[in-house]
């Protein structure tokens, strides 16, 4: 009992591990690039909780692409020190310190009307009131301006110049809405049963056109990229929706195709290092490359699944059967023997339930689950026999007392 007990108790977990797994990392979407490190600054004074002041630099990061472009970058964290030669990747708002920051929008909208995008500095000097801005002084005050809004701390640009451009970013900042990514899909993932084309998935871009590029694996199983109508595609544009078409046949598996093209980063687009406060938001680009996958899955239909896992746990089981009751008494049929000599002297068992049940599990179970049951079965069986051999039977007449000689 003990043995089927745990057989029935482990069913369910061996069949989980069997079909989970963990998920495979995929692809960061986007751009991707190296830090330089920072290139047009000048110098702000920061005041901390406890008192103390301390002069830290203040300004514009620049960051070479993977595969060729230019980004500027202004730092998130005010104590971020980003390390040159990091590598960061393209991401959106969500999951970095911005997401539940409610100025995320302001900080755009400053970036949307600073230096760099702002190439006229006596115009943005007269804007804010300064009486005149160098490079250095306008990335300065910009840079003041996001970290006040980021975190909300007391920091002010040593330049007076800076610092009245600082006040009037802060004073007119607006809240706009998250920019999109350079290039993506939506979803990154779909799945759908063979004979049918998996998708779609929506080719999200400002690049003119992408290219569309399976994997090896695709490649030798023969899937196909197609756009509605079944016809193959190898580039794209914004918006185009995507399909995967796999011959009929082809065993459980997945593939995966490779997007490329060249854009500008949209300002306001952050970029990670894994270290939340050396986040990076774009200021400005060049045309940059840019990568993002997408992958299909197709497992086989159910009713296809149900009949092989039924005519090889019939077959598995009577082996074991055949194995295991032979070691018992004889022969699997040995423990059947028994349970039908129980049923003589115990209420009938209602055959039709007991063969749903036996057809139920052998149809919805792995076949090393089945083995399992059948020797459990089978242990149970040789328990009756035993069981039976000790007790008397109830029907017949009670055997005679014997004498003994006086």
């Amino acid at each position: 009992m003990a043995l089927l007990a745990a057989a029935l108790a482990g069913a369910p977990g061996a069949v989980a591990a069997a079909d989970t797994g963990p998920a495979a990392p995929r692809t960061p979407e986007g751009a991707s690039a190296v830090l330089d490190g920072l290139k047009t600054y000048g110098q702000a004074v920061l005041h901390g909780a406890d008192g103390s002041v301390r002069q830290i630099p203040a300004g514009l990061y620049e960051m070479r692409v993977d595969g060729g472009g230019m980004l500027q970058t202004y730092g998130v964290g005010v104590a971020g020190d980003a390390q040159p030669q990091a590598h960061f990747t393209e991401t959106g708002w969500a999951g970095t310190p911005l997401a539940a920051n409610g100025e995320v929008g302001r900080i755009r909208w400053v970036l949307e009307h600073s230096y760099p995008q702002l190439n006229d500095l006596a115009g943005l000097a007269k804007a804010a009131g300064a009486a005149g801005l160098t490079a250095e002084s306008a990335a300065a005050g910009t840079q003041v301006a996001i970290w006040r809004l980021a975190e909300g701390v007391w920091v002010e640009a040593v330049d007076p110049q800076a610092e009245k451009l600082a006040d009037y970013l802060q004073r007119e900042a607006r809240r706009l809405p998250e920019p999109p990514a350079s290039l993506a899909v939506d979803p990154g993932e779909v799945s759908g049963p063979l004979g049918t084309r998996i998708g779609p998935v929506t080719v999200r871009t400002g690049a003119q056109s992408v290219s569309v590029t399976p994997d090896a694996a695709a490649v030798a199983m023969g899937v196909r990229v197609v756009d509605a109508q079944g016809q193959p595609v190898v580039s794209a544009a914004n918006g185009a929706k995507l399909f995967f078409e796999v011959p009929e046949g082809t065993a459980d598996g997945s593939a995966e195709i490779t997007l490329r093209g060249s854009t500008r980063v949209p300002v306001g687009r952050v970029f990670t290092s894994g270290v939340p406060a050396q986040v990076q938001i774009v200021a400005g680009s060049s045309e940059s490359a840019a990568v993002a996958t997408a992958t299909a899955t197709w497992p086989r239909l159910p009713e296809a699944r149900q009949a092989e896992t039924a005519a090889a746990g019939g077959a598995a089981g009577g082996t074991a059967g055949e194995a295991a009751g032979g070691a018992a008494g004889g022969a699997a049929g040995g423990a059947m023997t028994a349970l039908g000599a129980l049923s003589q002297s115990a209420p009938a068992v209602d055959q039709d339930t007991s063969q749903e049940r036996l057809a139920a599990s052998g149809s919805s179970a792995a076949t090393p689950v089945i083995a399992s049951l059948a020797v459990g079965l089978v242990v149970l069986g040789g328990l009756v026999v035993l069981l039976l051999r000790k007790r008397p039977l109830e029907d017949g007449p009670a055997p005679e007392r014997g004498t003994h000689p006086e």
